[in-house]
């Protein structure tokens, strides 16, 4: 059996490849696609199939996907595009003859109001408008988009917000890659076909709370500073966003108020076997990389 990743030379898709072969996936039963296959050649010499393909290319994608059995489609970065691209990958695995296809979503796709799930919510339509056997991996926030943000916090002694009490079941992107990896593979004992999983941490935790996790990790005090969504998407415009991402941004946090992002189902430590990596050891692992603020 013949699994893809796309976009393995992003985070995500990366760690689902290394996944898939520490939890014993043969190299030469894995193929890894990118636009710039050299970003990943590393694979390619310890034996995994490595091929391009890019989400604007039909072409490119048919011929990556030739003798692919289940199908990994990692949603693309580039917001406002990816119901396109989307729909080109789903078409040419399709035509390719893929049998299977899971797909990284996000929290209840199906009925939040985010903006940022516009696309996800179309990406899911048209997978089951293609007939295609599939999955859906509904992944809330990644972890490291608050370690990702521990020298500004340091250097401010402050978290920004506009979620409120609400709270976010936030993971890590190993978590949901190695979860992408059992479902990809067919692991659990069965094909993981018509899935649902909506996938977070098993402790969700509010801003208020991240805030006074930073400051116990960092031995000093870090106070979480709620803002309306208009002056959030101006804090981050004037640290150099761009406006659109950063209402976007804003507008995640304002469902986070509205629990868009919270999930309790157990998914995600029910398929990867284990409690999910929690708070407070990640920004304790990130904090080895940060510089003194």
């Amino acid at each position: 059996m013949t699994l893809l990743v796309t976009g393995a030379s992003g985070h995500l898709g990366r760690l689902v490849v290394e996944a898939l072969l520490e939890r014993g996936t043969p190299a030469a039963a894995v193929v890894a696609v990118a636009r710039t296959p050299e970003s990943i050649s590393d694979l390619a010499d310890r034996g995994v199939q490595v091929r391009r393909a890019d989400y604007t290319d039909p072409a490119s994608l048919e011929a990556a996907f030739a003798g692919v059995d289940r199908l990994l489609l990692v949603s693309g970065s580039e917001v406002g595009q990816r119901i396109a691209q989307h729909a080109n990958v789903i078409d040419a695995a399709k035509r390719a003859g893929v049998a299977f296809v899971a797909y990284t979503s996000i929290t209840r796709a199906d009925t939040t109001d985010l903006v940022l799930a516009a696309e996800h919510r179309a990406t899911e339509e048209l997978l089951t408008a293609s007939g295609l056997p599939h999955a859906l991996l509904r992944n809330s926030w990644y972890l490291e988009n608050y370690t990702g943000q521990l020298p500004t916090f340091l250097e401010h002694d402050a978290v920004l917000g506009a979620a409120g009490d609400g709270r976010v079941s936030a993971a890590t992107r190993a978590d949901y890659a190695e979860a992408a990896a059992v479902v990809l593979a067919g692991q659990d004992g069965h094909g993981h076909e018509g899935a649902v999983y909506e996938l977070g941490g098993d402790h969700a935790f509010t801003l208020g709370e991240l805030a006074g996790t930073v400051g116990r990790v960092a031995g000093r005090e870090v106070a979480y500073r709620d803002l309306s969504v208009a002056d959030l998407t101006a804090a981050l415009v004037a640290a150099g966003l761009l406006e659109g991402y950063a209402a976007v941004l804003a507008d995640s946090d304002r469902g986070i108020a509205d629990g868009a992002l919270f999930t309790d189902t157990g998914d995600l430590s029910r398929l990867i076997g284990r409690p999910t990596t929690g708070l407070e050891d990640a920004l304790r692992a990130a904090l080895v990389t940060t510089p003194a603020a």
